[in-house]
């Protein structure tokens, strides 16, 4: 008496054991927690590393945010003049908030990117998603920088901190407790709304128009057959574009940032009379102080976030995602 095939069986021995081997040697898909973990985990490394290697260029923009009279010829000269009155190190003030809380951020931005972009398709369905596909961008990089800013807001107002009065702590862990300790930890999240203001048009900007620019590429290169080099170039060139246009958006509110957290308020002073203010005192020019030094860092850093967040996560073998671009 015959055994009959299994459930999944062709009926033919030679077939079976084709798809057996093909399906061995292909890798398998992540999901859930395992493929969003990775994405986090990809996003948490790449903003991490170029914002932390951008650390003098930061500070240099700081500066010449808070002190544009003094720190007056360009971001070349605000180099020479920081290294002429304070040393070589003083360009790596906030380099371990600035590499903590953008490791943080990092994660909740892209791996929340992720994860709410899938949401809205699984909501809207994926036909309906790839054609309304800038608002799904929008939506998706709203929402995940929200969540994204909780955990950056403190880090932030301590790098900010640091570099603004270069004798008020040491580093992160003593700059950090002096602050919650002598201004509470309110003082951590004045600058929430402004912190919000910049980052979520910020990355708004960022992820629709690297979203578009790697589109259009993509129509004329073939995704399926280009090598690793020319995608990670793809990635470089997209993020390249998609920070000059992010810098442009969130300049005045970058500003504003820099202001609050400078000084404490003065006393019964909310957070949005001091914005009103700091928006008067600024004027449209004043709030695009520094945009040179800006533009060169969040274009660099773009670029390279996502080249590295491509390739991290590639090494990752996070593949699983949904993508609703249309590139034929």
């Amino acid at each position: 008496m015959s055994t009959a095939p299994p459930p999944t069986s062709s009926g033919s021995s030679k077939l079976d054991a084709a798809k057996q081997v093909a399906a061995a040697n292909s890798p398998e898909k992540l999901s859930g927690l395992a493929l969003y973990s990775r994405f986090a985990l990809a996003g948490a490394v790449c903003c991490s590393v170029t914002h932390g290697g951008l650390t003098p260029v930061d500070v240099v923009k700081t500066r010449i945010q808070l002190d544009p009279l003094t720190y007056n010829n360009g971001m070349i000269g605000g180099f020479r003049k920081v290294v002429a009155n304070e040393g070589a190190g003083a360009l790596l003030t906030g380099f371990g908030p600035t590499a903590a809380g953008y490791f943080l951020q990092g994660a909740f931005k892209f791996g929340g990117y992720e994860l709410f972009k899938q949401q809205c398709i699984n909501y809207l369905g994926y036909e309906t998603a790839s054609n309304n596909r800038t608002a799904v961008y929008l939506a998706s990089s709203a929402m995940a920088e929200f969540f994204a800013d909780i955990a950056l807001c403190p880090l932030e107002a301590t790098r900010i901190r640091l570099v603004s009065e270069p004798t008020f702590a040491s580093g992160l862990i003593s700059g950090f407790g002096k602050i919650a300790k002598t201004e509470g930890i309110g003082a951590f999240y004045s600058g929430f709304g402004p912190i919000l203001f910049k980052q979520v048009p910020y990355t708004m900007a960022k992820f629709v128009v690297y979203e578009k620019v790697a589109e259009a590429i993509y129509k004329r290169v073939d995704k399926r057959t280009a090598s690793d080099g020319t995608q990670t170039l793809i990635n470089l060139g997209s993020g390249l574009l998609a920070g000059f246009a992010a810098a442009i958006v969130s300049q005045p509110a970058d500003t504003m940032l820099s202001k609050i957290n400078k000084t404490k308020g003065l006393p019964g002073e909310g957070t949005t009379s001091r914005l009103i203010k700091i928006a008067r005192e600024l004027g449209l020019r004043g709030s695009y102080a520094g945009i040179g030094a800006r533009l060169f860092m969040v274009g660099t850093l773009t670029a390279g976030q996502f080249a590295i967040y491509g390739d991290i996560k590639k090494l990752l073998g996070a593949t699983g995602g949904v993508e609703i671009a249309k590139t034929t």
